[in-house]
């Protein structure tokens, strides 16, 4: 078995009081295929660091095999000392010479980028993707990436896996991306508490693995704790009883809690939740034949599609292709250049944007949550907002720290924060998943799950769309815009099926397939007196219901009604569920009326 080409032993780091690492150790195998996995603060980038050589440990030893190469991705890449894109792609190559600088404009060529282009005009996209083009054409025995999705497109995501499966050399990766880490690793580190634990199989074992050492661990404390207990009984006892004490056994016990004060416990998971709100409409939004273009360029062509209340809708496509605009379409904050789009009644819209435009760095923690006092409503009930920050594993200490000091996935923790502590029944999500930590990404996939509102989520996570959506809008390019059934596997799947050639949406597939016949009969009638006149008035019958909904519920809510007339609760609670039949019943009649209106 060939040595390895790096090894930490007995490796500790300490930033302030306390330690970051303590005797960690890890090997670095020529085959090996590392996802580098713990929570945000774990220390993951400092490993990495610590690898590479820029960061050096407070003690410990660190060893590399002569003429062994290791190259650092890291998340914010700096491109300052370099004028253009192609300068600083070849700056990468660690053995080479004039001849060999085609290789950029290869790498440039595939990834999508010119190289003549002026470092200083990139976008942070383009950076991204400049600084992987770098570290492929190294051709380094190890290679370090820290994030290397962020903010890539899902075809990019794929072309680098392809290229990363053919990678000669060690791989050690940090990413929040699921499906990435499964198709590539073969080897887990796990920052955990100072310490690195090694599986020698790739990360789609890890939540198997880290399960059954917490489940040892809890049951170690047990055992400890109730050795503890044993002790602190007979020291009682025999204090009282004896006028020697037995020393032996009372540093026996000292050493016990000893060791229990210095058991990190395992850090608390962020408690996520949120509240539908009030139930909106049964049709949400509805966009036919939409048509949006910018400067002559086509973003959407023809597009139509109907969501429904409880739908979960993903959007995905590549860097430019127009989801942000499509989004603003169906939410009303564009109007398209053709088509109409229509919103259902009772919507209470949140939306959560990828720039974090709803929280500032000159305001603290407190401030961004806070309405001036120190407590904030959250989901309808009042909670102190260090109560509510400890659940998104902020440090009370954190409170008044500005928003600026917080690392990025702080900032997403916060902005989820703020977010989802008020109701809303139409969610709306731009890459919610960038620089989130895998358990706060993991617990908002739960959250997200049962969530009993309308979804709108643009994102480039594969696995994050399969957990999640129930169907799959896709910016094919040339603004052809498609909605497939499912998450991201089944639009794959469906699509290598697809007849080649232009083909109608779902949408319109489906609808011509049931009323094709029934336009043709119905072309040129209009609604009989009974169907408009149900039609004009259904609106305000559902608004009449929606407010007595409201009333009935808050008369229940009530602490003391129960207690003081119980029969008058059970007759409010059965007027509740007969009122919410009735609104299901007008919206589905609402929604019939409109659909027979359409096809006239």
């Amino acid at each position: 078995m060939a040595p390895p080409l790096f090894t930490l032993t007995n490796m500790s780091l300490r930033f302030g009081p306390d330690p970051l690492f303590s005797g960690a150790e890890l090997a670095i195998g020529e085959r090996d295929r590392i996802s580098l996995v713990g929570r945000n603060g774990a220390g993951k980038s400092t490993l990495m660091k610590i690898i590479h050589g820029t960061v050096e440990p407070d003690d410990g030893e660190r060893f590399i095999q002569p003429g062994c190469h290791v190259t650092y991705l890291e998340q914010d890449p700096d491109l300052s000392d370099y004028q253009t894109v192609h300068e600083y792609v070849v700056s990468g190559l660690t053995h080479s010479s004039q001849e060999d600088h085609f290789q950029a404009d290869i790498i440039l060529a595939e990834i999508g980028l010119n190289g003549a282009t002026v470092t200083k005009i990139l976008s942070g996209g383009e950076r991204r993707r400049a600084a992987i083009a770098r570290a492929l054409i190294s051709d380094t025995d190890i290679l370090l990436l820290d994030e290397p999705t962020n903010h890539l497109d899902i075809a990019t995501i794929e072309w680098l896996e392809d290229k990363l499966k053919r990678w000669r050399g060690a791989l050690v990766m940090i990413s929040h991306d699921r499906a990435f880490l499964n198709n590539l690793t073969n080897t887990t580190f796990w920052l955990d508490r100072g310490k690195v634990r090694r599986l020698d199989k790739g990360f789609s074992e890890f939540d198997n693995w880290s399960s059954t050492i917490f489940e040892q661990e809890s049951a170690e404390r047990a055992k400890l704790n109730k050795l503890i207990e044993k002790e602190t009984d007979w020291s009682h006892k025999g204090i009282t009883a004896r006028r020697k004490r037995n020393m032996g056994r009372m540093r026996n016990l000292w050493e016990l809690r000893e060791q229990r004060a210095e058991q990190i416990a395992v850090v608390g998971t962020a408690k996520l939740a949120t509240d539908s709100g009030k139930a909106s409409g049964k049709k949400v939004i509805e966009a036919i034949n939409i048509s949006v273009g910018f400067d002559d360029k086509p973003i959407l062509k023809d597009f139509s599609v109907k969501i429904l209340r409880g739908d979960r809708v993903g959007i995905i496509g590549p860097n430019g292709a127009g989801k942000t605009t499509l989004l603003k379409c169906l939410t009303g904050d564009l109007t398209p250049d053709q088509g109409t789009v229509k919103l259902g009644t009772n919507l209470e819209a949140t939306f959560l944007d990828q720039h974090r435009t709803l929280i500032k760095d000159t305001d603290t923690v407190w401030e961004t949550l806070s309405d001036g006092g120190d407590h904030i409503m959250v989901r309808g009930h009042s909670k102190h907002i260090i109560s509510y920050i400890k659940d998104f594993l902020f440090d009370s200490s954190q409170a008044h720290s500005p928003v600026a000091s917080l690392s990025g996935g702080e900032k997403n923790r916060l902005l989820l924060a703020k977010t989802l502590a008020h109701p809303t029944n139409l969610l709306i999500l731009d890459e919610p998943t960038n620089d989130l930590d895998m358990d706060t990404l993991d617990l908002l996939q739960d959250v997200l799950s049962d969530y009993q509102g309308t979804l709108l989520l643009v994102s480039h996570d594969r696995d994050f769309l399969d957990r999640l959506v129930t169907s799959t809008i896709v910016m094919e390019g040339n603004a052809d815009v498609r909605e497939y059934p499912g998450g991201y596997s089944d639009y794959v799947r469906q699509r290598k099926n697809r007849i080649d050639g232009p083909k109608e949406n779902l949408y319109k597939k489906n609808k011509s397939a049931s009323t094709g016949t029934m336009k043709a009969k119905n072309k040129g009638k209009k609604l009989s007196f009974k169907d408009q006149y149900a039609l004009d008035n259904l609106p305000k019958e559902i608004d009449a219901l929606s407010i007595t909904i409201d009333q009935l519920q808050e008369k229940l809510a009530q602490p003391d009604f129960y207690g003081n007339d119980p029969d008058g609760f059970n007759n409010t609670n059965k007027k509740l569920e007969k009122k919410i039949s009735d609104l299901e019943r007008k919206e589905e009649q609402w929604l019939e009326l409109e659909m027979l209106k359409d096809d006239l």
